[in-house]
């Protein structure tokens, strides 16, 4: 198979689909791989160590040209969804729920998508989504202490305070990957932390794991709110997979939350979970409405790309691998879980919660799956 890696062009974005070593495990098994110029050199991997790899270096439009698949990071942007051909499978991160015309864009290419999101594993987690969410979680509180800064436009706390003086109070809502891996950050900083989650296994997970250095409560609109208007730093860490972010969070609980507080909401790749969020970039990251500091970057790993980029190749390769051994019906037959992954395919959408979240028609995964070409 030929296996194109185009350089990322969203703002601030420094991830690359595939690095050197993955490279050389697809060559090894008589894959071709293109790879766009300069496409790794942000984050220290130079077009040198991808010829030695074996890659050959084209200019972005040979590489959509003659790749059968396209391996990204983020969501093709228009000018990229206009290259896509029919057939051609592509194999990122997609977030189509909250995104309309990426979504009918990609119907009109009638490229065969394959969102890593939405790939499960035979424990129903997202194991192409874990490696990002960790880094977004831990970076979360990094972003949201910064924020805090009275030069930011925070309310000037410091999240471990200082001996005689209250520490920072940070309430994270969700007790999954992302809101585990903020957790175990501001416990580090010593940060009062307080977890809202649904799942009552979630929060006896965490009250296990860290005793009385935190605080667990179930969801409610009441708990919810109680929280919202003492904190000083929320994290929106909640997520249903392939469907839009819930809006746990009101325009009106923005305007009673204290002035200088900080949102970080991560699940705006999803939409956002408050009403008040929408999408930043690495180069403007935040906004405020009504005193509150929106930090709402839809890349946020993206700030670290040689650790992020590193993470994801981890997890992807294997199913990389499979595709480009197999051929995508295949594959996708063999795999109950990487055919998860498929949400649309020949201008059909089959990801059932993006055709809700969308009002869309969908059609049956089996049923497309079994439209691929053999």
């Amino acid at each position: 198979m030929h296996i194109g890696v185009p350089k990322e062009i969203k703002n601030h974005e420094y991830r690359v689909g595939l690095i050197p070593h993955s490279v050389r495990e697809l060559v090894r098994r008589g894959h071709r791989v293109f790879v766009e110029h300069a496409a790794g050199s942000g984050i220290g991997y130079s077009d040198a160590l991808y010829q030695q790899a074996g890659a050959e270096l084209l200019p972005v439009e040979e590489v959509f040209a003659q790749a059968d698949m396209l391996v990204k990071v983020k969501e093709p942007q228009p000018e990229e969804c206009a290259r896509l051909r029919p057939g051609q499978i592509l194999f990122t991160y997609l977030h189509l729920a909250p995104d309309r015309a990426q979504t009918e864009a990609l119907l009109t290419s009638n490229a065969i998508c394959i969102a890593y999101e939405t790939v499960t594993d035979a424990q129903g987690r997202l194991p192409l989504l874990a490696p990002m969410s960790e880094v977004a979680g831990r970076m979360a509180i990094q972003a949201g202490a910064n924020c805090l800064e009275k030069a930011r436009g925070g309310r000037g706390v410091l999240l471990g305070g200082v001996p005689g003086v209250p520490r920072g109070k940070v309430v994270i809502l969700g007790g999954g990957v992302v809101g585990s891996n903020a957790l175990a950050m501001a416990v580090g900083l010593g940060a009062d932390v307080t977890v809202l989650d649904k799942s009552p296994d979630a929060l006896r997970r965490l009250d296990a794991q860290y005793g009385n250095r935190i605080h667990t409560l179930y969801s409610t609109g009441a708990t919810l709110e109680e929280q919202l208007l003492a904190a000083d730093l929320v994290i929106g860490a909640v997520l249903v997979p392939g469907a839009a972010a819930p809006k746990l969070i009101s325009a009106e609980m923005i305007k009673r939350m204290q002035p200088g507080s900080v949102l970080v909401d991560v699940a705006i790749d999803q939409g956002g979970c408050a009403q008040t969020s929408s999408p930043t970039t690495h180069a403007e990251p935040t906004y405020v409405v009504d005193e509150v500091v929106h930090y709402c970057v839809a890349n946020m790993p993206g700030a670290v790309a040689r650790t992020s980029t590193q993470a994801l190749n981890n997890a992807t390769l294997p199913f990389v691998l499979a595709l480009a051994d197999k051929g995508v019906k295949r594959a996708l037959a063999d795999d109950a879980h990487l055919a998860q992954g498929l949400n649309l395919s020949g201008g059909v959408l089959c990801n059932a919660e993006v055709a809700q979240a969308l009002q869309l028609p969908a059609q049956p995964l089996s049923s497309v799956i079994a439209a691929l070409p053999d």
